[in-house]
């Protein structure tokens, strides 16, 4: 849950400062902790093997690898778990995640003010962003995501699609015509998802053209923000669309791990 305390980590003045907004954080046990572990090592676990490992009962392994699916951590099988796969479709991603992407989406919204003008792309993250958006608050959502402008048509809210060629995978438009429509625009705030974050590599994403809309979007914006969960920290996609200098603020559910806090920038933690 979002905390009413505000703590800040403090580097070098002369870095940018990056806003990170921590909503929530899983909170595993010893035994989960190591459970997770074998399991994106050893890429499978059956429930009587990790029962044998730990030394307990069958219906306490149970318990964990619940925890761990609704976590969004891995995937359950019959008799045991394999990891959550990085590259699946929106659809399956969409459970991926889930309470805390609803968490993410809940303070997202709360950042937006009335009348502002902003872009969402496409992702399950922005999707539950979306759902959140009042309709009095009078604002105008720019967006490239089928999902995310049939959640905003719903709610009554002011929405200009882009338009492009079709993604299937991810319900997004893409290439030279939406970036063409997103280069005469200027947002107040854009709200974008991302697949993977690391200090060299930054904020990326598997696909080309979807970063290419990601990257327009932001040079247009006064406010980057970004929406990811912490399974992305680590994480190395093919496409590099932003630095971590890029950006102004990350809502995310746990604290990034420290090799995040780079040289040009510094990380100021709210909970």
């Amino acid at each position: 849950m979002l905390q009413n305390d505000t703590r800040i980590t403090r580097w070098p003045q002369r870095r940018r400062q990056i806003e990170v907004m921590v909503v929530r954080r899983v909170e595993l046990n010893r035994r989960q902790a190591e459970i997770l572990d074998w399991i994106q090592t050893h890429g499978e676990a059956k429930i009587s093997e990790l029962r044998d490992m730990f030394a307990v009962a069958e219906m306490t392994i149970r318990r964990d690898l619940d925890k761990l699916k609704r976590s969004g951590l891995v995937r359950r099988t019959f008799g045991g778990a394999i990891p959550v796969p990085q590259d699946v479709s929106l659809m399956e991603r969409h459970t991926v995640m889930h309470e805390q992407k609803m968490e993410i989406g809940k303070v997202a919204a709360e950042l937006i003010r009335p009348e502002q003008s902003i872009f969402v792309d496409a992702g399950t993250t922005t999707a539950e962003m979306a759902r959140n958006l009042k309709s009095e608050s009078q604002i105008t959502v720019v967006t490239n995501a089928l999902n995310v402008a049939s959640i905003l048509i719903e709610r009554q809210i002011h929405t200009i699609m882009v338009g492009g060629m079709l993604m299937e995978k991810t319900m997004s438009l893409v290439g030279p015509i939406a970036i063409e429509a997103l280069q005469k625009m200027a947002f107040d705030q854009v709200f974008l998802g991302s697949t993977g974050l690391t200090i060299d590599h930054g904020f990326s994403n598997s696909n080309v053209l979807e970063a290419e809309v990601k990257k327009t979007a932001l040079r247009h914006s006064s406010v980057v923000n970004i929406v990811l969960d912490h399974s992305k920290f680590g994480v190395k996609q093919l496409v590099s669309f932003a630095t971590l200098a890029d950006v102004n603020r990350i809502i995310t559910d746990q604290v990034p791990p420290q090799d995040l806090h780079g040289r040009q920038t510094r990380l100021r933690l709210r909970l």
